[in-house]
């Protein structure tokens, strides 16, 4: 199998590799194909290739030291599409120095500077919509049999924003939902398989989640481990709320709802660091890249310590002073595996299980696109449109990814995804369609907003800090 990465000098684009190298994916890909459109971050990128160890790490097993995919980078993407069977994107426009403004220009207005939460979230879609819908259809040109998995942010806009040019060939990824997943499970005492996720009931959409169930031979886990404060101070995401809080609520959210119940905290905690996360990011890399394309046999050492800096800092405005991150979090293994978990089920190497973006609903062949005696098929999640893009488990065959029902959300839950998934639609209306009047809309319309005065001082400020905005509103 050939597979293309489209961000191919992305800084995670090393874990990918690895991942390919050894363990349950070893061979999985015979071909990896980079592209990017800056040759110094494909330069640098693949100097750490050529520097990683042969075998070991995390995901290392009974195919360690296996024989790793050939790389090939290019700066065209038509040639990097050519006869490609499936694309990874995870792309960036703008770079990491983007990424300062959509969390600057929020946070300059009294409001939450956060990459893909928030007005920095719609930001953050508006300029990389365009650069995916362009992707897409150079697919459809050059490579229409292929499958697309997104990890692209803010990735379950970017899939929807998708779907009318590739329809059931785009998969959105993020390891934030099978994280918690994984963690809560392993605090309840239950090991959950690799591709297996029976008795686990999840809801929402990317980055905005509850984990309502753990079932385990037909008994729910999940009331004791929110009633346990021991068990929940085990892992990140339990220790992110008050026990009490998590026990009345009767679910663990994800680690983004952060923002939403414990928003003035979390907004405190930004204004009150030094750099924003994306500052930091930003420096971090600028001073690496260099480094890495001339360092050698060293290249490898050096962007593996800068990545454990970086997971060290991950959502650090969460954490009380001194707080460490859990070891395993840190050695990496997260949206890697399950891109390529994904990519192996779609080539036929086995069905899995895994927590996706996908549309609610999704019949996959349109002869299927009724039940038996001519029923729509219900939504995974009730209440919200079938047609909108959720993230919640899914069964993956070749045939694409089958969302599995859902318990309905409670009525706070339901409200909030209802209105988030507004938000998201009017930005995808207004980065597709070049309608400045929707993105407006969107950032007033954004709980973590709400204001229709600070939602045209969002654009106005994102349009000075982005002029290609005014390109997309002209047409």
């Amino acid at each position: 199998m050939r597979l293309m990465i489209a961000g191919g000098g992305g800084f995670r684009v090393p874990l990918v590799y690895r991942a390919l190298s050894s363990g349950a994916f070893a061979e999985l890909v015979s071909e990896l194909v980079l592209f990017d459109v800056d040759p110094a971050r494909l330069r640098a990128i693949n100097a750490v290739l050529h520097a990683m160890p042969d075998s070991g790490g995390p995901t290392a097993g009974p195919h360690a030291g296996a024989r790793p995919p050939a790389v090939r980078s290019t700066t065209s993407l038509p040639e990097a599409l050519a006869g490609t069977d499936m694309v990874f994107a995870a792309i960036r426009p703008g770079g990491t120095a983007g990424r300062i403004h959509d969390e600057r220009v929020a946070q300059d207005l009294g409001l939450l500077g956060q990459e893909t939460t928030g007005a920095g979230g719609i930001s953050y879609a508006l300029r990389t919509i365009p650069e995916m819908l362009h992707l897409a259809r150079q697919m459809r040109e050059f490579c229409p049999d292929a499958w697309l998995i997104n990890f692209t942010n803010p990735a379950g806009m970017v899939t929807e924003a998708l779907l009318p040019v590739l329809g059931g060939k785009v998969i959105g990824i993020c390891d934030s939902a099978g994280g918690l997943v994984h963690r809560a499970a392993r605090a309840a005492g239950l090991s959950l398989p690799d591709g297996k996720l029976d008795g686990v009931g999840y809801f929402g959409l990317n980055h905005l989640g509850w984990l309502y169930q753990l079932e385990s031979g037909g008994h729910d886990l999940l009331p004791g481990l929110l009633s346990d404060p021991a068990a929940l101070g085990t892992f990140e995401e339990g220790r992110l709320f008050p026990q009490p809080f998590l026990q009345g609520l009767a679910a663990l959210p994800n680690e983004y709802l952060y923002y939403y119940y414990r928003r003035d905290s979390a907004a405190a905690a930004m204004r009150a660091m030094a750099r924003t996360r994306g500052e930091s990011i930003h420096h971090q890399q600028t001073e690496l890249y260099p480094r890495l394309a001339t360092a050698g046999a060293d290249a490898y050492r050096l962007w593996d310590a800068a990545r454990r800096s970086r997971e060290e800092g991950y959502l650090a405005e969460a954490r009380t002073r001194g707080e460490q991150r859990d070891e395993d979090d840190l050695a990496g293994g997260g949206y890697e595996r399950v891109a390529l978990a994904v990519m192996r089920a779609l080539a036929g190497a086995g069905d899995s299980q895994l927590i996706l973006n996908t549309p609610n609903t999704l019949p996959s062949d349109p002869g299927r696109a009724t039940a038996p005696g001519g029923i729509p098929p219900e939504p995974a999640i009730p209440g919200l449109p079938a047609d909108a893009v959720v993230e919640v488990p899914c069964t993956v065959t070749p045939d694409g990814a089958a969302p599995l029902p859902q318990s309905a959300p409670g009525p706070e839950q339901l409200t909030l995804l209802r209105r988030i998934k507004e938000v998201e639609r009017l930005t995808v209306r207004a980065a597709t369609h070049g309608d400045r009047a929707a993105a407006v809309d969107a950032f007033s319309r954004h709980p973590l907003v709400d204001s229709p005065a600070l939602g045209a001082k969002l654009l106005a400020g994102y349009e000075r800090a982005f002029p290609a905005l005014l390109e997309l509103w002209r047409g």
